[in-house]
């Protein structure tokens, strides 16, 4: 019997698991598929706000990938941190060496204040841990400052002023813009929510954010570029994230944008090079890591990681890359959390000419007469458990 060759994919993420989704029952009877992925659990929310739910935030890995739709035995989880990608195999932190045949970045984005650049694994116990104490901060302060209004800083600063509505929130952005990638009626609906929670604002302002990073314990002052300050019982950094793509470099070094960090891509989303005697056909970059164009969010990351499936299973079959598909950006779009109990889904113009597409969603309870942060602990029961039930069904431990 031949063996069977080595897919590996880098990275954890929800992009990665959606590129596994689509490929492993397609090419199992040919190859393997190795997920590299430095955490030990799945993070199914940024849960800082509502209490009681860090330990449901982390999914295991154990049964991510399960029949009928992953053939058994298709896919192997390995705990690890990639340090480099060499020609046809990687070599871990902990110095084992995976060779493949294709390779699949997706390992998303880190922290750059982190000694390791953001490549670092973590155990589910310090992550609960760590998540458990953001939230018994949060819960005894009065003053809390957002710094960064990206949809993460928007989502944690509403979610927080509608849990705790006698809490002083403050959401700083440098830009005066909200959400400046899309048309500025997505800036207007996050102004109007934030006036509605009592969430305040302050726009085109930079922080000077300390070395290291705000305090973990205790007040800070959060001082900003034209020289005021603001009291922070707690201040949280949602800015920052830079691409995790140094694995990379040791392979194709000008494969990654020198101004950014982000990993160049074909329409095919092969990487790109200019080192044609190399041209690393079946390496490919998908998600927040990759420059492709897209805005860095789940619905983009889903549609590069079907074509992905569909280029890697056609290359296969075929033994060439001549006929590969290409990636069509879409039209930018996003579905942001307004608050505890809605979102809205908010899609660009096609041209100067339209109007964009305006949806929201309102989550509410009806019948048992449960206060508003009962409720709100009710949905993110019901948001968690989805994830569980996907990624690892039948599995009542939470902490496992």
């Amino acid at each position: 019997m031949t063996a069977l060759k080595t897919i590996v994919v880098v990275g954890g993420s929800y992009c990665a698991t959606y590129l596994i989704d689509a490929l492993a029952s397609k090419v199992h009877k040919t190859h393997r598929i190795v997920m590299i992925e430095r955490h030990s659990h799945l993070q199914a929310s940024k849960i800082t706000t509502v209490p009681g739910f860090a330990q449901k935030a982390f999914v295991p890995y154990t049964n991510a990938f399960h029949e009928p739709q992953t053939p058994r035995d298709s896919v192997e989880v390995v705990h690890g941190v990639v340090e480099r990608v060499l020609p046809g195999r990687v070599v871990l932190s902990a110095g084992e060496e995976i060779e493949y045949e294709f390779l699949v970045m997706a390992t998303g984005t880190g922290h750059p204040e982190r000694s390791d650049g953001g490549l670092e694994m973590t155990e589910k116990l310090s992550s609960v841990r760590r998540y458990e104490a953001l939230e018994r901060r949060m819960k005894d302060a009065r003053d809390v400052v957002v710094v960064g209004g990206g949809a993460w800083g928007i989502q944690l600063a509403f979610d927080t002023k509608e849990f705790y509505p006698d809490k002083n929130v403050t959401l700083v952005h440098s830009r005066t813009q909200m959400l400046n990638r899309f048309h500025p009626k997505l800036h207007d609906i996050v102004m109007a929510r934030a006036v509605e929670l009592g969430v305040d604002l302050v726009l085109g302002q930079r922080v000077k954010v300390p070395p290291g990073g705000f305090p973990v314990a205790g007040p800070s002052q959060v001082e900003l570029e034209d020289g005021r300050t603001l009291h922070a019982d707690i201040a949280i950094q949602c800015i920052g994230a830079v691409p995790l793509s140094n694995p990379l470099r040791s392979l194709a070094p000008d494969a990654i944008d020198p101004k950014t960090g982000y990993i160049r891509v074909k329409k095919t989303l092969q990487i790109d090079t200019a080192d044609r005697a190399h041209a690393f056909e079946k390496v490919f970059a998908i998600g927040d890591v990759a420059d492709t164009g897209a805005n860095k969010a789940a619905a983009p990351g889903y549609g590069q990681a079907q074509l992905v499936a569909r280029n890697i299973e056609s290359m296969i079959a075929s033994g060439t890359s001549q006929r590969l598909e290409e990636y069509e950006v879409p039209v930018a779009g996003i579905h942001l959390s307004i608050g505890l109990h809605r979102y809205v889904t908010f899609i660009d113009p096609v041209d100067e000419r339209s109007e964009p597409q305006v949806r929201f969603t309102e989550f509410e309870w009806e019948g048992d007469g449960r206060d508003a942060s009962e409720e709100a602990k009710f949905w993110y029961e019901c948001r968690c458990q989805l994830i569980w039930d996907t990624r690892a069904p039948g599995v009542k431990d939470y902490w496992l």
